[in-house]
């Protein structure tokens, strides 16, 4: 089969083509014949950084559509030739991929493989950052970084239907940000004086919820920009400065909190929970409530022209590999 991987760190450049072993599924895994991968910054910074890579050669990628090839023993509920999507910690870029059975999740009716590469990381974090982390309630304001990503343009249809008052978003350019204003976003912010803008939008008070995936200083002076009682949640750290800290004397006085999520982290520490978060998360596609837009699709073998795409910061929505001819 073909997989793409690299052998050494660096630019888009070293995404290479090779010929790889078909791998077959263990105790509690299924075997997938890949129609799409989904492009995550996690890609780019494993590929660049390391960033949860054990070894090398690697194969990078964390999702995937496809149809079921064969299943190992123990694996009930699933059958080969059944269409899903999966989440996996490493090998999506490849024709044949192998997932552990309880983060493979069956296609609701009506849902195509397109569609589905784009949802196994994008859709339950933004559901659980909405929801289970972030504790949105009807009428409070909400603030998202990097508003016109995938996450961004999920998070900002979920907190309209669930109904926040005011959903301002985060971007670096304006072309992104009227990407974010189609999908759900009151106001879109440019460049990096949000605090202050988030000020000024809402009268002095700051909002309610902010979702950061980028750290460092973004993480700290986002505390500035909450109201009272304002929830933080922290979901990345693209920046890649230190791990961030933060006590009481920034939490005390008006009774802000911190949070963070990863769903990499919940798969591996609680796949049940996050198996019944994506399919709470994939009803709001079947429902109409959330349309996930690809804005670009490349070939197994242009996987750099991908990485090289979504690291010059000038992408939105999502960005699928197609693995299948």
């Amino acid at each position: 089969m073909r997989a793409v991987e690299f052998q050494e760190y660096g630019g888009p450049e070293v995404l290479k083509v090779v010929r790889a072993e078909i791998p077959e599924p263990g105790p509690g895994q299924v075997a997938i014949d890949t129609a799409y991968a989904g492009v995550n910054f996690a890609d780019l910074k494993a590929r660049a950084e390391g960033y949860r890579v054990e070894s090398l050669p690697f194969v990078p990628g964390l999702e995937v559509s496809g149809r079921i090839r064969a299943v190992g023993p123990g694996v009930e509920g699933l059958r080969p030739g059944q269409e899903v999507a999966a989440l996996v910690g490493a090998g999506a870029y490849a024709e044949v991929v192998v997932a552990d059975a309880v983060t493979v999740f069956p296609l609701p009716e009506g849902m195509d493989l397109r569609t589905a590469a784009a949802l196994p990381t994008v859709l339950p974090t933004a559901y659980a950052l909405l929801h289970e982390v972030g504790r949105l309630r009807a009428g409070e304001s909400v603030l998202v970084h990097g508003a016109a990503g995938g996450i961004g343009t999920a998070v900002g249809q979920l907190a309209r239907a669930a109904g926040a008052g005011a959903v301002y978003g985060v971007v670096s350019s304006a072309a992104k940000a009227e990407h974010a204003l189609a999908y759900g976003y009151d106001e879109v912010f440019v460049g990096d004086s949000f605090p202050e803008d988030v000020r000024r939008a809402t009268g002095g008070r700051g909002v309610d919820l902010l979702l950061d995936p980028v750290g460092g200083d973004t993480l700290r002076r986002g505390l500035d920009a909450l109201a009272v009682f304002g929830r933080l949640v922290s979901f990345g750290n693209a920046s890649g400065a230190a791990p961030w800290q933060v006590g009481q004397p920034e939490l005390y006085p008006e009774g802000r909190s911190v949070a963070g999520f990863s769903i990499l982290a919940l798969a591996r520490s609680a796949p049940e929970a996050l198996r019944s978060l994506t399919e709470r998360a994939f009803g709001a596609v079947t429902d109409g409530i959330v349309k996930l837009p690809v804005t670009a699709e490349f070939p197994l073998s242009e996987a750099p022209a991908a990485h090289a795409l979504m690291g010059g910061r000038t992408s939105t929505g999502k960005l699928l590999l197609r693995i299948a001819d």
